[in-house]
């Protein structure tokens, strides 16, 4: 106990301590500099980072172009390591400067949507697909998309962060984040023992939701957490999850908005679906 944190009577805000992402994290809102959005030729707008909360709109996106719908977008990247969800013109499309954020210029108003889940549902509904359109099938999509939101922080603000970003390992946030994340890897192994899908027998906004967090995860490609968290003894959520990461939608949606990893798995800005095809072409040379 003799490096026991004993909290201040007033919080102050450290800049210098703070890990990797200490420099953007702030304890007030609003923009820091001007700048306005790109707008492309489409009526969908996206800014947005490659991030595992933006991979479920690019996967959305493309998944809804798959079922043969309008869906044509741009995605603009959001640099968040850079500060760019501070600027003025991203302020105005999300109020919380968090990635990601969608503009509909085919809405009258072009009012943004914001908040990941609030996107899926706003598209599910405008294309009429991937979401029930009433009774239990719906509740229950909506069952599992509410406890993905709220449990998604656990893992990527919370285990992830004191596992991976922090610039010092401490056992008791680690182990308290380890248990939380090992009891959701339990719940969702569970109900996929029981269904093909997440909320049942066919593909929904909720599975689309999960896979960037979970499915990354227990796959390895999200904090190099594999043998830690022993996640191939989930049998029933890797079998889900290596079905989601076999469909063009999954693997066309994951390198959007994104500059890191292998050539074939980034691509900064996308306007057209050869702009992905291109990218993913590297990977057959």
């Amino acid at each position: 106990m003799e490096n026991q944190y004993t909290p201040p009577n007033i919080w102050t805000h450290d800049t210098e301590s703070g890990g990797k992402w200490a420099s953007i994290n702030r304890p007030v809102s609003g923009s820091t500099h001007e700048k306005t959005l790109p707008v492309g030729k489409h009526a969908l707008q996206l800014y947005s980072m490659g991030t595992p909360n933006g991979q479920k709109i690019t996967i959305m996106l493309e998944e809804l172009l798959a079922l043969g719908k309008d869906a044509e977008y741009d995605a603009h990247m959001i640099n968040i390591g850079e500060g760019e969800q501070f600027s003025s013109g991203f302020v105005a499309a999300n109020p919380n400067s968090k990635i990601p954020a969608l503009v509909d210029h085919s809405n009258e108003l072009a009012e943004p949507i914001f908040e990941s889940a609030s996107i899926l549902v706003y598209l599910a509904e405008k294309f009429n697909a991937l979401l029930p359109e009433k009774g239990i099938k719906r509740t229950q999509v909506f069952n599992w998309l509410f406890w993905v939101h709220g449990a998604a922080p656990y893992l990527g603000g919370g285990f992830g962060h004191f596992y991976s970003y922090a610039p010092e390992k401490f056992e008791y946030p680690i182990n308290r984040f380890t248990m939380e994340v090992k009891r959701q890897l339990d719940l969702l192994d569970k109900q996929l023992a029981k269904n093909e899908f997440i909320a049942g027998d066919e593909l929904s906004i909720v599975d689309i939701a999960t896979w960037p967090w979970y499915g990354n995860l227990v796959l390895g490609y999200l904090y190099d957490a594999k043998e830690f968290l022993q996640v191939d003894d989930y049998t029933h959520l890797q079998r889900w999850a290596k079905a989601m990461a076999d469909r063009p939608s999954v693997q066309r949606g994951r390198i959007i908005n994104r500059t890191w990893g292998e050539p074939w798995e980034q691509l900064e800005n996308r306007h057209s679906a050869e702009d992905v095809d291109k990218v993913l072409a590297l990977k057959l040379k």
